[in-house]
């Protein structure tokens, strides 16, 4: 198993069955700041023998479909020996009863297949704001800490440091219309909504897709190319 880069680094244990995937999520690891990685196992025993040989992982991300058993299984048998680190679900499964088992068993993120490393980052920054929180909170916490804390956790924070030209009330505009929505939508039916240009709204929704808070998809129509639409989460 592959030491840790630092003692501040947060050590991260790749279970992904797909060799291609599983070497691009540990180099997406390595690639981020804060981050090491400490193992990768291809399947739900192979992820257990790593964990009870190595139990200083801090975060796993896990696949939920693997060759011996779903994802949240494995979760269920990681918690049952003890181990305490937190989990990002990894994974191309959209089942909304798979999300609400997740949320129930303590995943702290959902990171949608396809992805690009730039929305694997920001998962991860997220992250590692949060597990920061934590160490600087003190015991006894007022709700507003707690809040804080956990609101480190969501996507599309309005924190968060936009390119040139962005604004963050265009963004909550955008972020908040695609969350509401009953369905995927294209950058003209968003534009419509919020009341700003075609190109505009586009580049607001390429950012979110980027940073991972939405998922870009081709909509074939009947005639002509593909229009590109999204989808919150």
């Amino acid at each position: 198993m592959p030491e840790a880069s630092g003692p501040a680094s947060i050590r991260v244990l790749v279970v992904e069955d797909e060799q291609i995937a599983a070497s691009a999520h540990a180099a997406y690891v390595e690639r981020t700041t804060g981050f090491a990685l400490a193992g990768v196992a291809h399947s739900g025993h192979e992820a257990l023998r790593l964990l009870r040989r190595d139990p200083r992982v801090d975060l796993l991300l896990l696949d939920m479909n693997l060759p011996d058993g779903h994802g949240l299984d494995l979760l269920h048998r990681v918690r049952s020996e003890g181990h305490p680190c937190d989990v990002i679900a990894v994974t191309s499964a959209r089942d909304l009863d798979v999300v609400r088992r997740a949320v129930t068993q303590g995943v702290v993120q959902y990171l949608l297949k396809p992805f690009t490393y730039a929305g694997f980052r920001a998962k991860l920054e997220q992250y590692a704001a949060y597990r920061s929180g934590l160490a600087a909170t003190s015991e006894g916490v007022a709700q507003h800490e707690v809040d804080e804390v956990l609101g480190r956790l969501r996507t599309a924070a309005t924190g968060e440091t936009l390119p040139k030209g962005m604004s963050v009330e265009t963004l909550r505009l955008v972020s908040s219309c695609l969350r509401g929505a009953d369905g995927p939508r294209s950058a003209s039916e968003v534009a419509e909504e919020v009341g700003a240009s075609r190109v505009t709204t586009r580049r607001y929704l390429e950012h979110l897709a980027d940073t991972g808070a939405a998922t870009r998809r081709a909509r074939y129509g009947a005639t002509g190319r593909p229009e590109i639409e999204y989808v919150w989460g």
